[in-house]
Order: C-alpha cells, then structure tokens, then sequence
C-alpha cells in the first residue's frame, strides 16, 4: 500500500466532500451543521489556491483518503505570517500513516514560504487530534470555552501552535 502526495485537482472534489460530509455528519471535527455541495468545496478550494495556499490530497492506488490545506489564520494584514491548517483523512484509512504524511508536507510548504506559525483549531473532545498534533510539536496555545455547540452540546476549541522558524 504506497501513499502519495499531489496537489489537489478539482477532479479530486467529491471524495474530499465525502470525507468532510462524512466528519461534519459524524464529528465535531468539522463545526458545520449541513454538508457542503460540490459548488461549496470547489468554491472553497479555489479561494484557498488563489491566495496562494496549498492544498494536497493523498491517494492509494489512485483513490483520494486524506487531503490537507492551510490558509489564513485571520484576515489582518500583521497575520500574514500565520496560517490555519487541517487535515483529513477517510474513515476507514485512519491509522495508516496517511495524516502524518500530510502533515509533514503541510509543514514542509509552510517553511519555503517562509511562514511563521502554523495554528490547528482542535475540538477539545478529539482527544487523538491533539495527541497527534503534538507528535510534530504543536503546543498547546489555550483553549477557548463553549465556541461551539453542535449535537445538542457546548463545544471546547484547543488552539495548539507550531513555531516554524
């Protein structure tokens, strides 16, 4: 099973919407309420591409299981140097490597352009996101009560923070 890294294609849309209609139905991962259309994510991506930010997808044998991105992390100009990511990969691929792959290369990208910090918003409940983010040495920059409320519950944001220089 080889995993590989390209840069998303728009070809590439509707197995990525899967794995966030998927997580946005399922999780707290994503804080929408309603799955996203194809126009949504195009349209999303487009955005994020134009501006110059990444976006990568992973496949095995051709088949799309995680993708990754970043963009701005706020839209003030003295933010330039900070970036949001995320990271996504398909349920049923999880545990294989592909994130941590993902991640690698997102950081990767950040550094030859000369980025700063890289910032990951964490739903405090996904404990395995936050452990795996400190795997490549994100801290934890505070946490930010009741940003969310989704499944019938008040949502806990974790800010973690990786210093890139």
């Amino acid at each position: 099973m080889e995993i590989k890294l390209r840069n998303y294609k728009v070809t590439d849309t509707k197995p990525i919407l899967d794995i966030i209609n998927f997580n946005i139905i399922n999780s707290t991962a994503l804080y929408d309420y309603t799955p996203r259309t194809i126009e949504q994510q195009i349209s999303i991506f487009e955005d994020k591409l134009k501006k110059g930010f990444p976006v990568i997808v992973a496949t095995i044998e051709d088949q799309v299981v995680g993708f990754g991105y970043y963009s701005e992390f706020r839209f003030r100009e003295a933010y330039k140097f900070t970036v949001e990511h995320s990271v996504y990969v398909a349920n049923d691929f999880h545990g294989k490597g592909i994130g941590k792959l993902l991640i690698i290369e997102l950081i990767q990208l950040a550094k030859k352009q000369k980025l700063h910090t890289m910032i990951g918003v964490i739903d405090a409940e996904n404990e395995s996101s936050i452990r795996f983010h400190e795997q490549f040495g994100f801290k934890t920059a505070g946490i930010v009560n009741e940003t969310g409320y989704k499944f019938d519950r008040w949502l806990h944001s974790v800010i973690m923070q990786l210093m890139l220089e």
